[in-house]
């Protein structure tokens, strides 16, 4: 029998183990920080678990469009609603032990062996597992994956004090709200916090050194959400880069590079990740890293290092816990000889749990832009759907790009409440190669949300001949 030596427990590690273990292989499970690692300690789990609670606050705020009203409303907004942010962040953290507690219980079930420690690679068949109490454990492997995550990058600048300076891993320690909040950095991660925190009522300044929000997405949808968040007061300063923070009592302090400075309570750093790769005998084994200590893999999650994977973060392939999870199991079932097909970026489903989310899979309007594919695009605004009337949702878009001729569903976008959900149907297009006249005959419920999707689709087709 096989065995298997995984280094990190989050979705890469987790679920290598699963499949392992279910293809008949002897697993042992090296975690340092917690099983579900990361996404499920400090990340995914803990920010979507705040945001659900800034999106139900969002819903009531703007619940007077509907009929519903406040005692004490003004206008067309409720003003009582308040949120208690150690309320919501103790329910944050305790979702989060709870959800890793059923992973490592799962993992126990199925028969992995979990060893709690730090491992490093001493050459590429052996892992060695230093212990709390400071002992190792050497422990042979035929197969080993490394999944060692990222960690937030912060600046010499910029340091994080875990009060009132803080990583995105630092903020579910907050038990009191901000009264005036800084998010450093545009990208996904500082575009959740800023949505998120704007909707508990938090002044929000935020920070880009970019010309709009959400650089790497859908400039449509980027555009649609900046315009969402600057209309309810989100103060966005773009082509302004960070020097430094520096905090001196209550008041923290952000510096620009042209001299302007912007002052609040508390500044979250949203600057990128770092992989989880120094200290772990990777090169000594032969595991090539590239510039920036990410490891590199093929698209069955192989190393330079014969027998030695990595999944996750650590390869900085698509830094989604979905695609960590996708390349764990890839590589289990390419290392125990199972039937694999490789990783295939093009049909990976991501959103932005922002409000409005942004949702997108496969090939993009940039890559249409840049002649980089040829596709036929239609967009298709929610505002015109029933549902949304309903709803009283005016924000948002569907989008969907296919191959010229054969219509072909390459990719799309969904702006709008629940995008994350109904982006799922294009996904099944895109990686089914569906046409969009496939995805148009589907029969969808009236009225609903998802029925723009449909109507997008119709919107692409292509009659071949037409005579009465």
């Amino acid at each position: 029998m096989a065995g298997v030596v995984i280094i990190g427990g989050g979705p890469g590690g987790y679920e290598a183990a699963l499949v392992a273990t279910q293809l008949g292989a002897e697993v042992t499970l090296v975690d340092r920080d917690g099983l579900g690692g990361s996404a499920v300690l400090t990340d995914c789990v803990p920010s979507k678990t705040l945001i659900a609670t800034s999106d139900l606050m969002a819903e009531v705020s703007g619940s007077a469009e509907l009929g519903i009203l406040a005692a004490d409303h003004q206008g067309d907004a409720a003003t009582t609603v308040e949120a208690d942010l150690a309320r919501v962040n103790a329910r944050v953290k305790a979702l989060a032990a709870a959800q890793s507690a059923d992973i490592e219980e799962r993992l126990v079930r199925h028969g992995v062996r979990i060893v709690h420690g730090r491992g490093r690679l001493d050459g590429p068949h052996t892992v060695v597992a230093t212990l709390a109490d400071g002992t190792e454990e050497r422990i042979p492997a035929d197969g080993v994956l490394l999944a060692t995550g990222a960690s937030p990058r912060t600046l010499p600048s910029a340091q994080p004090d875990g009060e009132r300076i803080l990583t995105w891993e630092q903020v579910y320690d907050l038990d009191e709200m901000p009264s005036e909040l800084i998010v450093v950095g545009s990208g996904v991660t500082g575009a959740e916090f800023a949505s998120a925190y704007l909707a508990l009522g938090v002044p929000v300044t935020l920070v880009s050194s970019r010309d709009m929000i959400l650089p790497g997405e859908d400039a449509d949808a980027a555009g649609v959400l900046e315009e969402v968040l600057t209309r309810k007061g989100m103060k966005l300063l773009g082509k302004s880069r960070m020097q430094s923070v520096a905090r001196e009592g209550d008041t923290v302090t952000v510096t620009l590079t042209d001299g302007r400075t912007v002052q609040g309570s508390h500044c979250i750093l949203a600057l990128g990740s770092v992989p989880n790769t120094a200290g772990l005998g990777l090169e000594e084994a032969g595991v090539h890293l590239d510039e920036g200590g990410f490891i590199k893999v093929d698209r069955v999650s192989r190393t330079s290092a014969r027998g030695v994977y990595a999944a996750g973060d650590c390869t900085g392939v698509f830094m989604l816990a979905s695609v960590a999870a996708m390349q764990g199991r890839i590589a289990m079932w390419h290392a125990l000889g199972d039937a694999v097909t490789p990783l295939d970026l093009k049909k990976v489903s991501s959103n932005v749990f922002t409000a409005p989310e942004i949702a997108t899979v496969g090939w993009t309007q940039k890559a249409v832009d840049a002649g980089e594919i040829q596709a036929e695009v239609v967009m298709l605004p929610l505002a015109t759907n029933a549902r949304a009337k309903m709803q009283g949702v005016h924000d948002g878009f569907v989008k969907l790009l296919c191959r010229p001729g054969t219509g072909t569903v390459i990719g799309g976008v969904v702006v709008g409440p629940r995008a994350s959900e109904l982006i799922h149907p294009v996904s099944l297009a895109v990686a089914e190669s569906l046409t969009a006249d496939q995805l148009a005959n589907a029969f969808t419920v009236y009225p609903s949300m998802s029925g723009s999707i449909a109507e997008a689709a119709r919107r692409l087709h292509k009659a071949e001949h037409l005579s009465f």
